[in-house]
C-alpha cells in the first residue's frame, strides 16, 4: 500500500487554544495556495444566532465552532459543541472542494461533537431546532 501525504494542514494551536473555542464562536478559513486552515483570531461571542448569521459572508465558505446553551424538551440543560460548515450555494466549485476535503480534519482537531450543514446564512438562525434534535 502506498503511503500519502496529507492534503490540508492546520496552524499549530496548543490545547488550550481548542478549550478556549468552546465557549466561543470561531470563523476559519483556507487558504488556497498552501492548503493551509487559519483559525480566526474572532473570539466575539454573540449573544444570539442572528448576529452570527449577519458575520458570514454571502459567497464564501467557513467553518465554525459554537458552542450554545439551550435547554432540551426534557428541561435538562445542554451545551452541544458543534462545527458548523458554512457552504453557500454562490461560491464557486472550487472553493467547495477545498473546504469539503477539510472538513473532517477540521472536526478531528476541534474535537466538535457533530458537523451541521449550512448552506445559508438564515439557516444559522434555526441551529436551536437542529440541537434540540440531539440528545
Amino acid at each position: 500500500m502506498a503511503n500519502y501525504l496529507p492534503t490540508y494542514t492546520s496552524t499549530p494551536t496548543p490545547p488550550k487554544s481548542l478549550t478556549d473555542q468552546r465557549t466561543s464562536r470561531k470563523k476559519d478559513q483556507i487558504d488556497k495556495k498552501t492548503l493551509e486552515i487559519h483559525r480566526s483570531p474572532d473570539t466575539e461571542i454573540y449573544k444570539n444566532m442572528q448576529d452570527l448569521s449577519d458575520e458570514l459572508p454571502d459567497n464564501s465558505p467557513r467553518f465554525v465552532l459554537l458552542s450554545y446553551p439551550l435547554t432540551l424538551a426534557s428541561g435538562r440543560q445542554s451545551v452541544p459543541y458543534v462545527m458548523l460548515n458554512y457552504l453557500p450555494a454562490t461560491c464557486n466549485q472550487e472553493t467547495r472542494m477545498l473546504y469539503a476535503g477539510a472538513k473532517e480534519l477540521m472536526r478531528n482537531q476541534s474535537e466538535a461533537g457533530r458537523i451541521l450543514e449550512i448552506g445559508d446564512a438564515e439557516e444559522v438562525e434555526s441551529i436551536e431546532e437542529k440541537l434540540q434534535g440531539e440528545d
